[in-house]
């Protein structure tokens, strides 16, 4: 190090740190609101500043990872400078692109002009055109937002990013784009998975990675099921208070609507599979679904992997309520476990008899809800399974929450005489 002490680069570090440390006792407290928002805008200009110049020297670093015998330059930076690895293996990535390919961005984060977090964005929008623009296009792109970087932050320079050829060659944008969308469809393509582990506690982790495409419909699906509000108030304050689902988190809404989604599946709609349109079963003995307490099989343990501890179990109380609405099938068993009732589609209200409950009952029919009855389930008074008849006389609308709760052994049900439901948690 001594031996390199009078480098132009190590002398300008040891004045810079000098100068630091002359203002280490300074207390900002009396600094004007001038003085402070001059400070901060300096500040972060000089960091851009000795942040290119750190990218510089990293950059032409190679052979101190070979003298140290580290496997690579952003390896020994993390282990030296006791930062992440992540962090130093993107800085290499953008010390090598600033050294050999990008000489316009270099030169905005010498001049204080471009701060690392934008760099950052800049390269991934030039990287992200398509291989055909030719290099003269790429470096009035790169000039276009590396100009911006003075008005837009992070966020903003990526949207302009995504669209720099309508304003630089707007002649070829179009073609280009469309090469581009074209090559993210196939590697999309080619990386769609999607994988189901049991985690042990009655729950399954789903993970999936689709086409955005494909991810923007399901979450279209799925706001639609995550926001059924019926607007009573003029104001915002009473639309927040009137949606009974406000109060949950957004993952959780979220993740109740995927659940409510497959129950509203049309079964008929999806491929034949064994000869028959794809179904799920729910196997029953006949005592246990007329028990309040009880269990149901799901027919299709083994389809997910992982733990099997809960496998495809569920409540009577699950089962019955799954016989309302979905196409789920439930199978009754005798004590010799050989079907004797196989459940049919019929039990199902049709659409017809659907309009006619939603133009009787408008709402879900629980006291005191309001959620709107097209988000509503059909549910039968007389439940189906002791014989009750699918018909209007039978049928109430009740919401996804309350539906849940007329099959929930931990509460009691009274019709009320306008034909509203009241809720009575057990004792």
């Amino acid at each position: 190090m001594s031996a390199l002490v009078g480098h132009p680069i190590l002398a300008a570090v040891a004045d810079i740190r000098g100068l630091l440390k002359g203002v280490a006792g300074a207390n900002p407290t009396f600094m004007t609101v001038d003085d402070k928002a001059a400070a901060l805008r300096e500040l972060v200009a000089a960091e851009a500043q000795l942040v290119e110049l750190r990218l510089r020297v990293l950059a032409d670093a190679g052979d101190l990872a070979d003298a140290t015998g580290a496997k690579d330059t952003a390896g020994w930076l993390a282990h030296q400078t006791r930062t992440r690895f992540s962090d130093a293996r993107a800085d290499m990535g953008l010390a090598t692109v600033l050294d050999r390919e990008r000489p316009v961005l270099a030169a905005g984060m010498r001049e204080g002009a471009v701060t690392l977090a934008q760099a950052h964005v800049i390269r991934r929008a030039l990287d992200a055109l398509p291989a055909a623009v030719d290099t003269d296009t790429v470096t009035r792109a790169e000039a276009h937002l590396v100009g911006c970087a003075g008005e837009f932050g992070p966020k903003e320079l990526g949207r302009i990013g995504r669209r720099v050829l309508d304003v630089i060659a707007p002649e070829i944008a179009e073609a280009a784009e469309a090469a581009r969308l074209a090559d993210l469809e196939t590697a999309a393509a080619e990386r769609t998975r999607m994988t189901m582990r049991r985690q042990g506690d009655g729950t399954t982790r789903i993970s999936a990675l689709v086409p955005d495409a494909v991810a923007t419909r399901l979450a279209t699906y799925l706001e639609a099921f995550a926001n059924p509000r019926a607007q009573r108030g003029e104001n915002a304050e009473d639309a927040q208070t009137s949606d009974p689902f406000t109060r949950l988190p957004y993952p959780r809404r979220m993740g109740e609507a995927f659940a409510r989604f497959l129950e509203t599946v049309d079964p008929s709609r999806l491929p034949v599979h064994g000869g028959d349109a794809t179904t799920v079963i729910v196997t029953i003995p006949l005592d246990s679904l007329r028990a309040e307490l009880a269990t149901a099989d799901l027919i299709g343990a083994g389809l997910v992997p992982g733990d099997d501890l809960t496998g495809d179990r569920i409540t009577a109380s699950q089962a019955r309520r799954l016989a309302c609405t979905a196409k789920i099938l439930p199978a009754v068993l005798d004590g010799t476990s050989l079907p004797v009732d196989l459940g049919r589609a019929k039990r199902l209200f049709t659409p017809a008899q659907r309009k006619a409950l939603l133009i009787r009952d408008h709402a879900c029919r629980a006291e005191g809800c309001d959620v709107p009855g097209s988000w509503c389930d059909a549910h039968h008074l007389d439940p189906w399974h002791t014989g009750g008849p699918t018909d209007l006389a039978n049928a109430v609308l009740l919401c996804p929450h309350h539906h849940h709760r007329v099959h929930d052994t931990g509460y009691r049900t009274d019709r009320l005489p306008n034909g509203d439901l009241r809720f009575h948690r057990r004792t």
